[in-house]
């Protein structure tokens, strides 16, 4: 499979997530977009929309028995909103970009050359296909593993990146009242796959950059740089400036 010329070889990836397949067939699978299989008229390719299926109930129940157990304390409500920010398309999509996901898959010539690879819908599906073919051919527990290492293992950066705006706004404003301004630096790419590029702002400082495929996407992705940065690295008071 080391000789496949559409997305890198899938040998590659088995060692970045330590798991090597039994089933060949479930990773190629899992890693098949539909305009990929469609292109491929009259063959057996199977694309991953049914182990997205699966992968999808798999997560949930991972990630439910995980806030039951960590979080006891926490309401049914609370655990129910928090559950929904993790399995939910930006986190899977933040998630995945960590191990490169989309360079692996197999696209058709129209997705690939439209940015599919780069695209939340199209990576966030494949991380939960990749969890259903994992659940298949190790069951539960290599799934579970997976999950806990590649999603679970990140939730307080999963939690601080979907509250970024409001988290940042409430460190700034604990140094003075003046919020944090977004602004639009630029953008490109064809109106179904635009790319937005964003700054954040605060006292004319420039405190963090972003991009996403809508300005809401590309604001929270410069909020969260920027609350990074500045856990590291406190801003200092205009007061402290005069």
């Amino acid at each position: 499979m080391s000789d496949r010329k559409n997305g890198l070889p899938v040998e590659r990836l088995e060692q970045i997530i330590s798991y090597p397949f039994h089933d060949k067939g479930l990773l190629e699978q899992a890693l098949c977009h539909s305009s990929y299989a469609n292109e491929q008229a009259g063959s057996a390719i199977e694309d991953n929309e049914r182990l997205e299926f699966l992968g999808d109930a798999v997560l949930e129940l991972t990630v439910s028995e995980y806030l039951y157990g960590r979080e006891a304390k926490m309401p049914e409500g609370d655990m129910t909103k928090l559950r929904a920010s993790i399995v939910c398309e930006p986190t899977l999509f933040l998630c995945a970009k960590k191990f490169d996901l989309g360079e692996y898959l197999r696209l058709g010539k129209g997705a690939d050359l439209t940015g599919g690879r780069t695209r939340p819908s199209v990576v966030s599906d494949a991380m939960e296909a990749l969890i259903g073919a994992i659940y298949l051919d190790g069951g539960f527990e290599a799934a579970k593993q997976f999950i806990d290492t590649f999603i679970l293992k990140h939730i307080d950066h999963i939690r601080l990146f979907h509250d970024s705006k409001t988290i940042l706004q409430e460190m700034l404003q604990s140094k003075e009242s003046s919020p944090p301004s977004y602004e639009l630096t630029g953008q490109e790419g064809p109106g179904h796959n635009r790319v937005f590029h964003v700054q954040v702002m605060w006292n004319g400082t420039c405190l963090g950059t972003g991009t996403g495929h809508s300005k809401k996407a590309a604001e929270q992705d410069a909020a969260y740089q920027a609350v990074l940065k500045l856990k590291e690295c406190p801003p200092e008071t205009s007061k402290e400036h005069r």
